[in-house]
């Protein structure tokens, strides 16, 4: 029996998605990974190698602070956080997203 496939995420989704699962409150990395798979009702899965460059890219970009703290399993874990610029993107990449999932429909409507 094949495994289901996991979607390739399209340039940018990756950021939109940590942004928003951020919305609700601080994270910690493995968190972020697994609400986002739990969200997606297992359809997406992030892998380490994927999200914590991404994380280290949007904090270099002002988009969430980082601060150490205790996770739910007694670790000592990471914790990220939108700032105000953070909300911003979100909304900037949510709106061109939006615009890009209703394009592709219209075409595949047509076609």
């Amino acid at each position: 029996m094949r495994e289901p496939t996991i979607p390739e995420f399209l340039p940018g989704t990756l950021y939109m998605l940590i942004l928003r699962t951020l919305a609700r409150g601080p994270l910690h990395g493995y968190a972020i990974s697994r609400r986002i798979k739990e969200s997606s009702e297992e359809a997406l899965a992030i892998e380490e190698g994927s999200l914590y460059p991404a994380l280290n890219r949007m904090l270099v970009k002002g988009w969430l602070t980082a601060e150490w703290g205790i996770s739910e399993n007694n670790r000592k874990a990471r914790f990220y956080k939108l700032t105000a610029e953070g909300r911003k993107r979100l909304v900037r990449e949510y709106g061109q997203f939006d615009r890009l999932i209703r394009a592709i429909q219209l075409v595949m409507r047509s076609a």
